[in-house]
């Protein structure tokens, strides 16, 4: 009776650690930090968190709006330096314990122009926010073939339209002459 007690005691403990051992040795899904998105999370350096960043180019994959959230995670104002390559950098400012969103449906764009990239790759970004040493970080690039980042493709500026100017009407003023006398 004792063994057949211990045989199933054993049997138990086997099927338990079976049934449930995989999860001792599979790495599990919830403790991966990942971007859940289309956009990537910057490593933070400095007050501004950037997160889900990603650029929506045009057809020509040469200008680029750049869609993100900017999280400003101290009580103070603080500025954010983005470029791209060797292109001037844009700045954003942000107040204090405010986020902000960049070149949503509803948000200011910021443009970057003289890319040469297209969907599917990344560009280097470069971000620097307050006394901290800024982070390069690859930004994934998307374009307009889905219907909800249609609307996000940079258009170019419009140029202004040439306007008609009337030349001044010319004024003919009689001189006088001599009239005949006769």
């Amino acid at each position: 009776m004792k063994s057949r007690l211990a045989a199933s005691i054993a049997l138990s403990a086997l099927i338990i650690g079976g049934a449930t051992g995989c999860a001792g040795i599979t790495p599990q899904a919830t403790t991966i930090d990942y971007s859940a998105s289309d956009g990537a999370n910057v490593p933070k350096k400095g007050p501004i968190e950037v997160r889900n960043a990603f650029f929506v180019v045009d057809e020509a994959g040469t200008t680029g709006n750049l869609v993100a959230g900017l999280v400003n995670t101290t009580a103070d104002s603080a500025t954010i330096h983005i470029s791209v390559g060797d292109g001037p950098a844009q700045s954003v400012r942000i107040a204090g314990q405010k986020s902000v969103s960049l070149g949503g449906d509803d948000a200011e764009p910021l443009t970057f122009e003289g890319l040469d990239t297209e969907a599917g790759k990344t560009v280097e970004v470069y971000f620097q926010s307050g006394d901290a040493e800024g982070v390069k970080y690859a930004i994934p690039v998307l374009d307009g073939t889905l219907p909800y980042y249609a609307t996000l493709v940079p258009t170019p500026a419009p140029s202004p339209r040439p306007t008609s100017t009337v030349a001044p009407a010319v004024e003919v003023t009689p001189t006088p002459s001599e009239t005949p006398v006769g």
